[in-house]
């Protein structure tokens, strides 16, 4: 495209906030326009983001300039709401919204959110003008359960799953603490976690007569980026046509690979990749799903639904290496 986009975030302070503007930085579509933080109006961005020292001058603004073409809002959840409520922003603008307050079909006036995960609604987000992003456990258990669904064979699930600290956002909490988390595991949200709302709209909508429960114990682990999940499903078809099932799903999917061997966290940290592999014992299918919770389960995917909805290629500014070692 001859002209770049021209591109705002709004809570730009965050781990979300971080994560996006460094990759707008690097897209060669985009001009990161404006980056809005009242908190640090006026302070350069590597005031917050140290890791930015020497890659840019921009600094964090208090108000939010007309003509953007794109908006992320990398807000707390509740906030996103409010925000859209108190700033009415150019009706041309589309916005990605990281918070989940607008996942379960919520509007904001004439504002109509698409649920953006593209390997479910990839037509709908090409012609969306709002995007609400997946939660991070929401992207690394759909993607695990969503060809299962399309095919009508999902039952009763029972998932584990553990993330990074980053997970918990950048404000100190107990269980954030590196002298608690290190060298530390614990379960929390047992089976009441708030992704599995936007879970079970999704599978909904690939299999309808869904009724059965998502059983999901998350954990927190003692490291900063990534989540792993193993779901367990009872399914009455061989490893092969299983696998052959899910690898028909995600043909078009350049983010999504199944993996013939086992997986590993270290092979997702620092992409927007999610990584499938999959083993069966009798009837018994287990699904690992493995993402960057930054990245494909928050930031990454947003800038692939603007690549969607700005029709430029999938994976602008996404080709991510991880860093195994």
């Amino acid at each position: 495209m001859a002209n770049k986009l021209k591109v705002g975030i709004v809570g730009g302070a965050g781990y979300t906030g971080g994560e996006t503007i460094r990759l707008l930085l690097n897209h060669p579509h985009v001009d990161l326009a404006f980056v809005h933080s009242r908190s640090n109006a006026g302070n350069p961005l590597y005031a917050v983001h140290p890791d930015l020292l020497g890659d840019t001058e921009l600094a964090f603004s208090d108000s939010i300039p007309a003509g953007a073409d794109v908006i992320f809002l990398c807000l707390g959840h509740g906030e996103s709401k409010k925000f859209l409520q108190d700033n009415p922003l150019d009706a041309n603008a589309k916005v990605i919204d990281l918070s989940q307050d607008f996942r379960l079909g919520e509007t904001s006036g004439s504002r109509a959110f698409v649920y953006g995960l593209p390997e479910l609604n990839k037509a709908a987000i090409q012609q969306a003008s709002n995007i609400a992003n997946p939660g991070c456990f929401a992207t690394a258990i759909q993607v695990g359960l969503l060809p299962l669904a399309k095919a009508g064979l999902l039952k009763e699930v029972y998932a584990t799953g553990i993330t990074g600290s980053t997970g918990a956002g950048q404000k100190l909490q107990d269980t954030t603490h590196f002298t608690w988390r290190a060298n530390n595991i614990s379960a929390y949200k047992t089976l009441t976690h708030q992704h599995l709302k936007e879970i079970g709209r999704s599978i909904h909508q690939l299999q309808a007569g869904f009724s059965e429960p998502i059983n999901f114990v998350p954990w927190r682990g003692d490291f900063t980026r990534g989540i792993f999940v193993s779901s367990c499903i009872t399914v009455n078809k061989s490893l092969d046509e299983v696998k052959a099932i899910y690898r028909d799903f995600y043909a078009q999917h350049p983010f999504t690979v199944v993996a013939d061997e086992t997986i590993d966290l270290k092979q997702v940290v620092n992409t927007n990749k999610a990584l499938i592999s999959l083993e069966k014992e009798g009837d018994k299918l287990v699904v690992h799903s493995a993402i960057d919770n930054l990245l494909k389960g928050a930031s990454g995917q947003a800038v692939q639904n603007m690549n969607l909805m700005c029709g430029l290629e999938e994976t602008a500014g996404l080709k991510l290496k991880s860093i195994v070692f």
